[in-house]
């Protein structure tokens, strides 16, 4: 089983940053329990999605949690077909129910690092049934920003993506993650996220927030 994590620190960044993507690609002191409503349904497509949108238009994303909402400008301009997956699944509503199941804030030497999602299974294992390939460009890592988790191969991208809480740390992921939006309004609830770290088996995590729906949101 492949898992993909983001990078912490130049190496230890990259190791527990390595996002799992099966091969198919609060306060800082609190755990508050989120909603046990909304099981996600796991889809599985065997192919990638046509293309039926334009690199010229602007999309946005409104992503409703358990904890609040954020809207994400989503760039079509350097990572069309990321952004077509990502627009695909979720008006096909595969994200409805799925955790952010790793929230990597507090972590030592490196606080505040990225909230991760978009795996149905909930184990950092999972994804749509396809890959994307790699859409990398110079577009570099900050607070908000939005990109596509993947495995040691550059183009293993599927259905989980990850938002950085911050301007540090985010050296190792420039050029090598692809960016496909920032977060642009609702920054707050990304913050308010549980943090879970499934990588730490000896300590027993609290459930994952919860994504209820995105609306995709044209011009």
């Amino acid at each position: 089983m492949k898992r993909f994590w983001p990078l912490l620190g130049a190496s230890a960044l990259l190791a527990v940053l390595a996002f799992a993507c099966k091969g198919d690609g609060g306060a800082k002191n609190e755990t508050p329990a989120s909603s046990p409503a909304l099981a996600p349904t796991p889809k599985t497509y065997s192919e990638r999605p046509p293309t039926t949108i334009s690199a010229d238009k602007k999309y946005s994303a409104v992503v409703e949690t358990t904890k609040g909402k954020f809207t994400i400008e989503l760039r079509p301009d350097i990572a069309l077909q990321t952004v077509n997956s990502f627009i695909f699944l979720a008006r096909e509503g595969f994200y409805n129910g799925v955790t952010f199941h790793r929230v990597l804030r507090g972590v030592p030497g490196n606080p505040d690092f990225v909230a991760q999602t978009g795996d149905p299974t909930g184990t950092g294992s999972g994804g749509p049934g396809y890959t994307l390939p790699a859409e990398f460009s110079d577009e570099p890592y900050v607070r908000g920003t939005v990109g596509m988790a993947r495995t040691s191969d550059p183009n293993s991208a599927g259905s989980q993506w990850f938002i950085t809480y911050n301007d540090k740390y985010q050296g190792p992921l420039n050029g090598q993650y692809t960016v496909f939006g920032k977060v642009v309004e609702g920054m707050e609830t990304v913050d308010a996220l549980t943090p879970r770290d499934p990588s730490n088996v000896a300590t027993p995590q609290p459930e994952g927030d919860r994504i209820i729906s995105i609306e995709i949101v044209e011009g």
